[in-house]
């Protein structure tokens, strides 16, 4: 969500589509425009502009896929790039290792 307002440890947030007064308290003092990872009302996290426009690309993508519609491309930038295993898991892999 996006900030709108900022009132002490409460701002007043916008993903587009609807409006949330969202806790500050995880993420300090942030200034109006700030893009923020939110859930169940706390900011988690501030994230940048082009990784909020993922997320929000991808929950419209799941609620028009929830509606009978697809995804579209919702998902495309993990389309176009190959698997990739953890690093704890690539080195296994990397030693041998084929079971856990």
């Amino acid at each position: 969500m996006q900030v709108m307002s900022v009132n002490g440890i409460a701002a007043d947030c916008t993903d587009g589509t609807r409006a949330e007064t969202v806790d500050l308290s995880l993420v300090g003092d942030v200034p109006v425009g700030t893009w923020l990872l939110t859930h169940l009302g706390c900011a988690r996290d501030v994230i940048s502009e082009p990784e909020a426009r993922q997320i929000l690309a991808a929950l419209e993508g799941l609620r028009a896929l929830m509606a009978g519609g697809d995804l579209g491309t919702a998902f495309d930038d993990l389309e176009r790039r190959a698997p990739t295993l953890p690093p704890h898991l690539q080195a296994a892999l990397d030693a041998g290792h084929s079971t856990g």
